[in-house]
Parts: C-alpha cells; structure tokens; sequence
C-alpha cells in the first residue's frame, strides 16, 4: 500500500525506515527523500507553481533578476544550477522542491506549526534509486560514471548547460534529485536536497500517481503530533538547530513555551 495511517510513535518509526536495509553493503542505508507537511490534504507544489498566474514565463524573469541583484560571491559557479539553488535557498519561487534524507526532520516541518495541530500531517518519501531509473540516458550515465545516486549541482552544471536544454531531454516524464552546495549552516544541518521536473509546470503530484511504486505516505493523525513534537524537541530536532541563528532560536523558543490546549499568542512590539 502507498498509503500508511500510524496510530503509535512505535509504529512510525518502523514505518519511516521501511526498505532501509541495504543488503549489498549490509548496511541501513534509506533511498527515500522525505517531505513533511502539516497538512495531509497539502500538494507538493513548488513555490513556483504556487505563485500563480503566468509563472512559466515569469521563472526566467525572476531567476534573472535575482543573479541581477544578488552578489556575485553567493554562487560557487555560474551556472544555472548553482543559481537555483541558492535562489530557492533564499525564498526565491523556483521549480524545485524541498526534501531531506532524514525521516526526523521532515517530521520536525510535519508538527513545526502549533496553528495545523488539529489537523492530520503527513511525510511523503519518495525512492530517488527508482525514480532515477526514469531518467533520460545523458543523465543515467552522468550518474553512472560518478558513482552516484544523486545529482551534485556539479554534475549538472557539467551535463547541462541551461533550463531549456534540461526540458528538451527524451523522454521527459521523469524527476530529478539533486544536493544544493553548502551554502551555509542551514543546509547542512536540514540534510536537504531538491528535487526538480523538465517542465516549470510538471506536477509532482500527477508524476507520482503515474508511479505508485516509487512512493510511500506516512499519514500522521492529529492527536499524535503533541507526541511527536514534544520527542523531537527531546532528541534536539528544533528550529534552534534546524535554523541557526536568532530567528531560529527565538521560533523554537515561542513554540516551545506555547500552552498546549490554546493558540499561541502573537504580541506586537510594546504591548
């Protein structure tokens, strides 16, 4: 089944590393890229597609104007890849999708917001070994002759030189995962890669239903997510560690110190 409703924190965590044991180096070593949201009815978007209107046409223009105003020492190279990256690094809508290889982060961003605790979340996991087997063959030999399993944006940028020649590739119908550079602390510490389709308005969604053997979905019931919350927070998975700096801290601080039977109170300054 694709579809999976935990009623235990003991079962969500065999659920989380099902298919984790790699028997070839006898090792637990998951091929899953997991997404947490805190609302199950939640798409998997991309905050370009989010944007609205007339976003395919406008991704050039943003992306453009973005490397127009940034600093040129932000990217390592420039390269396409190494742009978009840092620019949905920064906020800026993209093509790309946010995921992490660690099951407990994405749960971190599955029970981050007090306001959706009524509400069913859910982890996506998605099989970035199957879903690679898709790829077109330019990019199934690029990994091949690195001895990957994920893309770099080196190895892309080495591959393919722009956006247009991405979505020219035969076949198209396929998903991509690929690891930003180390930007800063917050990568690191989210273990985060993105995931990326050839056309700005491909759905991952729709991708997926054409794929039920590449994916899992971990249903978390609204009246576990205090469970969870208050375990991560225990294992030291917070906004603290997930979002060094201030605003981090002072986030997992705010939630942390929420009642829990009330909605968090929002003080302006002064009052």
């Amino acid at each position: 089944m694709n579809e999976v409703r935990v009623n235990s924190w003991s079962q969500l965590q065999v659920e989380l590393f099902v298919d984790s044991w790699s028997a070839d180096i006898g090792r637990f070593r998951s091929r899953y890229a997991f997404r947490g949201l805190s609302n199950v009815d939640y798409r998997l978007d991309t905050t370009l597609i989010r944007l609205g209107g007339d976003f395919v046409s406008l991704e050039r223009h943003l992306l453009r104007n973005f490397k127009k105003y940034a600093r040129s020492n932000v990217v390592e190279q420039d390269s396409v890849w190494h742009w978009l990256a840092v620019a949905q690094h920064y906020g800026l809508p993209t093509r790309l999708l946010d995921w992490t290889y660690s099951p407990y982060v994405a749960l971190h961003f599955a029970t981050a917001n007090l306001e959706r605790f009524d509400t069913d979340g859910v982890i996506w996991a998605v099989n970035y070994l199957k879903a690679h087997q898709l790829l077109p063959q330019l990019l199934r030999d690029k990994l091949e002759e690195e001895g990957a399993n994920v893309f770099t944006v080196e190895m892309l940028s080495e591959t393919l030189a722009s956006l247009a020649e991405f979505g020219t590739l035969e076949p198209n119908d396929y998903s991509l995962f690929f690891e930003p550079p180390s930007i800063d602390d917050r990568i690191i510490n989210q273990f985060g890669f993105f995931s990326v389709m050839p056309k700005a308005n491909c759905s991952l969604n729709d991708w997926l239903s054409r794929h039920p053997d590449f994916w899992r979905k971990i249903i978390i019931p609204a009246n576990l997510k205090w469970e969870i919350r208050d375990k991560l927070d225990q294992a030291n998975i917070t906004e603290r560690v997930l979002f060094p700096g201030l605003d981090g801290l002072s986030h997992w601080l705010r939630r942390h110190y929420s009642p829990k039977d009330e909605q968090p109170v929002i003080r302006l300054v002064g009052s």
